[in-house]
C-alpha cells in the first residue's frame, strides 16, 4: 500500500516490524490531541470573545526554564533536522504583521469587531494598535529564535517570508471566504506541526512548543467558528466550494494545495524520513477528526450569541 504526497514519490506504509514505535508515537500524539483539543477547551475559546471584544487580553504563557532547555529534549528524530524545521517554521512565523493588517483589511468591511480582534485599530494618521491575535502570535518568532540558538549554539538571521497583500474586489464577502480558508488552513497547519513536534520533544521544549500550540488552537477555533456564523449554508455546499480551494486554477495562484507545497518544502520536507511524514499525516488527520466532531456541535444560536445575529 503506498501514500502519495504533493507530487512526491510513492511512500511504504508502515511495516510490522514498525508498528511498535509508531503505535507509541500514536498514542501520544492521540494524548496530545485530547488534551489540547478537548472539546470543553475549544469552546470555551470560541464563547470568551465577546469578552474579549469588550476588553482585549492577550492569553498569558507560564513561567519557562530557558536554563532547562537542551538537545536531549529532542526525541526520535535526528537534532539537526528538528532544528531546520524549527527554522522554517520561524521564517513562516515572522512576518506577523503583514499577515495581521491584511486580514484586519478582509475582515473590516464584514466585522468591525473580529477585524480589531486580528488585526487592532488605524487612526485617521495611519497609526496602528496591535489586535489580541498579533499580541499573541507575534511572541512565538523570538520564542523559536531562542528555541533554535539555545539548542544549536548559533544565532540565525530571519529570512521573511513574503506575504500575499490585500487584493480586493467588488465582492468583500467572497473576498474575506477565499482569504478566510487560507486563515484557517495555516492556524490548521501550525497547529498540528506543533503538536507533531511536541510528539518528538519533552521537558521544557516541550512546554514551549505547548504554549504555541494554545496559542494555534485559539485562534483557529475562533476563526472557525466566525466562517462558520458567517457561511451557515446548508450543509456540504459551503464545503465543497471550499474543497475546490485545494485545486490549481490557472486564473489565480492562490489555492490551499500550493500553500500547502510551499509549506511543506520551507520546513524541509525532502529531507523527513518516511515515518516522519507518516506520522505528521497522521497529526493532520486525528486533529481534523477532532475538529469536525467539535465543528458538528456547534449550534447557531450560540454563535449568534457571540457575533451577533446573521444576516445570511
Amino acid at each position: 500500500m503506498t501514500l502519495f504526497l504533493a507530487g512526491d514519490a510513492p511512500l511504504e506504509l508502515l511495516h510490522p516490524q514498525d508498528s511498535q514505535s509508531e503505535s507509541k508515537f500514536n498514542l501520544n500524539i492521540r494524548s496530545l490531541i485530547a488534551d489540547y483539543l478537548d472539546p470543553v477547551t475549544l469552546n470555551t475559546k470560541l464563547q470568551e470573545l465577546p469578552q474579549q471584544f469588550a476588553r482585549p487580553q492577550p492569553r498569558k504563557w507560564a513561567r519557562i526554564d530557558w536554563q532547562n532547555l537542551n538537545c536531549d529534549q529532542i526525541v526520535g528524530i535526528e537534532p539537526q533536522l528538528f532544528l531546520a524545521i524549527l527554522k522554517g517554521a520561524i521564517d513562516t512565523e515572522a512576518p506577523i504583521r503583514d499577515y495581521t493588517q491584511t486580514s484586519r483589511q478582509y475582515l473590516a468591511p464584514i466585522h468591525t469587531q473580529m477585524a480589531e480582534f486580528v488585526g487592532g485599530t488605524v487612526d485617521e494618521i495611519g497609526k496602528h494598535s496591535k489586535g489580541i491575535w498579533e499580541l499573541e502570535e507575534c511572541r512565538h518568532a523570538p520564542a523559536l529564535l531562542r528555541v533554535y540558538r539555545q539548542l544549536s549554539g548559533e544565532k540565525i538571521e530571519l529570512t521573511f517570508k513574503q506575504v500575499r497583500p490585500y487584493q480586493p474586489t467588488s465582492c468583500p464577502d467572497r473576498d474575506l471566504y477565499r482569504h478566510g480558508l487560507h486563515r484557517i488552513f495555516t492556524e490548521y497547519g501550525a497547529t498540528c506541526l506543533y503538536l507533531w513536534l511536541m510528539g518528538h520533544s519533552k521537558g521544557t521544549l516541550r512546554q514551549i512548543l505547548g504554549e504555541l500550540v494554545c496559542d494555534e488552537v485559539n485562534h483557529l477555533i475562533k476563526f472557525w467558528g466566525f466562517g462558520i456564523w458567517l457561511y451557515p449554508c446548508p450543509k456540504g455546499y459551503r464545503f465543497l466550494r471550499g474543497c475546490q480551494q485545494l485545486l490549481p486554477r490557472r486564473s489565480s495562484g492562490n489555492n490551499l494545495l500550493k500553500t500547502y507545497r510551499r509549506m511543506m518544502s520551507v520546513l524541509q520536507w525532502q529531507d523527513w524520513t518516511w515515518q516522519h511524514r507518516w506520522q505528521i499525516v497522521t497529526t493532520f488527520a486525528l486533529v481534523m477528526q477532532q475538529l469536525l466532531a467539535w465543528h458538528h456541535a456547534l449550534k447557531p444560536t450560540d454563535l449568534n450569541r457571540i457575533f451577533g445575529a446573521s444576516s445570511n
